[in-house]
């Protein structure tokens, strides 16, 4: 049977008197895929920011269960968490344009070398060794993502599409158990959307389960096992996606009350007698 692998609990985030996320809980099991989506606002990234460390949480916890034993990692650094099993992209794509896409992924193993500043100046034969490892590392991570032609080309000159295809094999150089894919079909062509689906199921098949945030829903009710639905900051809604594409909190509020009323109005009118 599937185990939990992350437990949010009651997570709420405030910035002085703006709630941005509040009394949050979901749980992520082994070799599922969990989207979180909501209207513009709703507190998602801010939620994958508490997950992560990047953000301290007002209150709530934040459990990992795929150790030995359940740890609680709220109040972690950003780098104990992800030494942890946690990885993630960003919905604004960060890479070091002027590095190429293999350098940008081996910037991803830094956590799993032991070299220290000073063997790396001095080129000892150990740093070596790991540079080579982590280089070799790198090259099997892009060809899985479909891009190893590229991996001597600069970031800044390489698609958008491929841009975020380096920016997850960064994220898988940590080794993850779990990744938090923030809005990574943002901005893409229907064919690479189409693509990264596949990518994303590959992805799942390696051992890794995945929370992801995004907006196109041919994407989240194409790969998810559950949706999570916030909306100002709360949970209103989780469930499958065909469970959810039905929940009346969910219609109200991606189309609001407009919406209800029209269709309310058209339902009259369709089940009036002649």
């Amino acid at each position: 049977m599937a185990r939990t692998l992350l437990n949010v609990k009651r997570v709420t985030k405030s910035f002085g008197g703006l709630m941005a996320v509040k009394d949050v809980s979901f749980h992520l099991m082994e070799g599922e895929i969990v989207s979180v989506i909501g209207p513009n606002g709703a507190g998602k990234t801010t939620l994958f920011n508490c997950i992560t460390g990047m953000y301290t949480t007002t209150s709530g916890e934040v459990w990992l269960h795929h150790l030995v034993q359940p740890i609680n990692i709220t109040g972690w650094s950003v780098h104990q968490i992800a030494r942890h099993g946690v990885a993630r992209t960003f919905q604004n794509i960060r890479l070091f344009l002027q590095m190429t896409a293999l350098e940008n992924v081996m910037a991803g193993r830094f956590m799993k070398t032991t070299s220290g500043l000073f063997q790396g100046l001095w080129g000892t034969a150990a740093s070596r060794v790991e540079d080579r490892q982590s280089a070799e590392h790198a090259h099997q991570l892009l060809a899985f993502m479909g891009i190893a032609h590229c991996a001597n080309d600069l970031a800044a000159h390489l698609s958008y599409g491929d841009r975020r295809r380096v920016e997850i094999a960064r994220a898988m150089a940590t080794e993850p158990s779990i990744l938090l894919l923030d809005e990574p079909a943002a901005g893409m062509n229907p064919r690479e959307t189409s693509d990264l689906i596949g990518l994303i199921g590959r992805i799942r098949q390696q051992g890794i389960s995945i929370i992801l945030i995004e907006h196109d829903m041919k994407v989240v009710m194409g790969i998810s096992d559950r949706v999570v639905v916030l909306n100002h900051g709360e949970n209103i809604a989780e469930g499958t996606p065909e469970a959810i594409q039905h929940h009346p909190r969910v219609i109200e509020a991606y189309l609001g009350e407009e919406h209800q009323t029209v269709e309310k109005k058209k339902e009259k009118l369709e089940n009036r007698v002649p």
